[in-house]
């Protein structure tokens, strides 16, 4: 048995409790990299282990892959993939664009998501057959928009400097053919996706926690979302997402160019 919307969202409401009163409050944060920069707080840890005990809980036969307390049964049917804030530095930085993302895969496929914002108060959630919203503004199913044309694209990336000199060259040519590019929004610019309000978003070197619960809301609201040679994006990595195929199609066709 699949778990159904309200338990998401109770595994959101665990999350933000630890997330919420810990955001621009001047938390400590550690850094997990060293000779460079991987920030993790108190809100990360906290919030993921209310999460997989919720899990442990009530799917006690379903396997955990998480960011920050390592995994378990990824061999199993079903896996919950687990990101508490997705976008750290935006959260540590006083920034609503963070989220935290919970997926569930069977047999290594997302087939259920959620992008949550605690501090705007928003849900994007895919369960199964269609994408949701709900959030200050009331509720409604989510579609993407197909904007026709990679000239007409609204277009974000968390960062420019993310990409490796090959990365950035492909990406810069995309870039330089959309209506409009933007930088720093994290799993908020693909919840945009959803919502019709972005058309693309390309990254790289990204974790499957990082994509769990975006796979399935895109998705499910009529996007695309792949790896940079075409290829399933459950396991991270270079990823495209689009709001419409012709678009995702223009832009593959830069990215997996040799």
């Amino acid at each position: 048995m699949l778990p159904n919307r309200s338990f998401f969202y109770r595994l959101a409401d665990a999350a933000k409790a630890e997330t919420l009163p810990r955001f621009r409050a001047g938390i400590d944060v550690v850094n997990k990299q060293e000779g460079g920069f991987d920030p993790v707080t108190e809100g990360d840890r906290a919030a993921e282990e209310a999460i997989r005990a919720l899990i442990e809980k009530h799917f006690p036969d379903h396997g955990i892959l998480g960011e920050e307390h390592g995994n378990v049964g990824l061999d199993r049917e079903h896996v919950w993939v687990i990101d508490p804030i997705d976008g750290t530095r935006a959260f540590i930085s006083g920034v609503p664009v963070w989220g935290t993302l919970i997926g569930l895969y069977k047999n290594g496929r997302a087939v259920m998501g959620l992008i949550d914002q605690p501090f705007t108060g928003e849900r994007y959630f895919a369960d199964g057959n269609g994408s949701s919203y709900s959030g200050p503004d009331g509720e409604r199913r989510l579609q993407s928009r197909d904007c026709g044309d990679l000239s007409n694209a609204i277009l974000f990336t968390t960062s420019p400097h993310i990409f490796s000199d090959e990365e950035a060259t492909k990406y810069r040519e995309i870039e330089r053919q959309v209506r409009l590019f933007r930088y720093g929004t994290d799993c908020y610019a693909y919840a945009l996706v959803a919502a019709g309000h972005v058309d693309l978003v390309i990254e790289t070197a990204l974790k499957p926690y990082d994509v769990g619960g975006i796979i399935p809301v895109i998705e499910q609201a009529g996007g695309v979302i792949t790896s940079w040679d075409g290829g399933r994006p459950e396991m991270g990595g270079r990823i495209i997402a689009a709001g419409s195929r012709a678009v995702h199609e223009q832009a593959l066709a830069v990215l997996s160019r040799r």
